[in-house]
């Protein structure tokens, strides 16, 4: 059995990686104070005591709204990945787990293409690490691949803070379904990702660095009104703001014809999936 080491494990996407390969690879997912990926020499005597074939980066500070001012965020995520980068001798593939912030979030994306790279800098910290992990990747060998993930969704994600959990758990718990502005969006099943995680570990891209999206566009007053339609009593749904944001979509054609045949669950589907998960687990949700 080979060995997957995943950062970040112990997060909403890195717990959803180690429960998709546990049965098929030894998993190796050590917390910050079991490894502190900023640490040059821990990272390099790390490799050196485990034998490791592939690594999924998914650890990152500053991704989440939370987060946001976090101090230090582009240093700490650039020594994460260039540590791990050094120790290149000691493993086969190495999948990083980019984003869509790559692009520059301050400005609307609509389909955008990875031919797009490179055309605007992100202004905003946690982008602009992205940014320069994804352009050293770019140059890199074939061990390594950028996965930029846009629109992301499911169970285990922070339901206080991401639209569509927030959505549904409001409506669980008979609270009106609040938009600050509504927006455009390609939202992408978890259960979908890992199969995709999976396929870059078993497989080497054409290419250094793929979007990751379904290349279907959803309005988010369109999946609250999904949502709405989902028990019999509707909750009231106000969208605070009039107009549009900026639109968040991307080009997946890249990835479509690596895949060839890939064949996403229908977003009504894992809509109705996420729900009865969040209904099973109702005692314990609180907002």
């Amino acid at each position: 059995m080979k060995t997957l080491l995943i950062t970040g494990g112990s997060g909403y996407i890195g717990t959803h990686l180690r429960s998709h390969f546990k049965t098929k690879y030894k998993i190796l997912s050590p917390s910050h104070k079991e490894l502190d990926l900023c640490d040059s020499q821990a990272v390099s005597a790390y490799f050196k005591r485990h034998h490791i074939d592939f690594v999924v980066h998914a650890a990152v500070v500053g991704g989440s709204r939370d987060e946001e001012m976090v101090v230090g965020s582009v240093e700490r995520n650039i020594r994460m990945f260039y540590n791990l980068e050094k120790c290149k001798n000691y493993y086969s593939k190495f999948i990083q787990l980019g984003s869509g912030a790559e692009y520059d979030k301050s400005r609307s994306m609509h389909k955008i293409k990875e031919s797009e790279f490179g055309k605007h800098i992100p202004k905003d910290s946690y982008g602009l690490s992205k940014y320069i992990i994804g352009q050293s990747i770019e140059t890199s060998t074939h061990k390594f691949v950028n996965l930029r993930l846009f629109g992301m969704f499911g169970f285990g994600e922070d339901y206080r803070l991401r639209f569509i959990s927030n959505m549904l758990v409001r409506k669980i718990l008979h609270k009106s379904l609040i938009i600050r502005q509504n927006a455009v969006f390609d939202y992408m099943y978890i259960k979908d990702f890992v199969k995709i995680v999976r396929y870059f570990i078993e497989h080497t891209g054409k290419y250094r660095s793929y979007n990751i999206g379904t290349g279907s566009e959803l309005t988010l007053l369109e999946i609250a009104k999904k949502i709405n339609r989902m028990a019999d009593s509707p909750e009231k749904i106000s969208v605070l703001k009039k107009g549009f944001n900026r639109e968040y979509t991307c080009d997946s054609s890249r990835l479509m014809k690596e895949f060839g045949n890939m064949r996403f669950t229908p977003f009504d589907v894992s809509l109705r999936e996420l729900y009865d998960q969040y209904i099973s687990n109702k005692t314990v949700l609180v907002l």
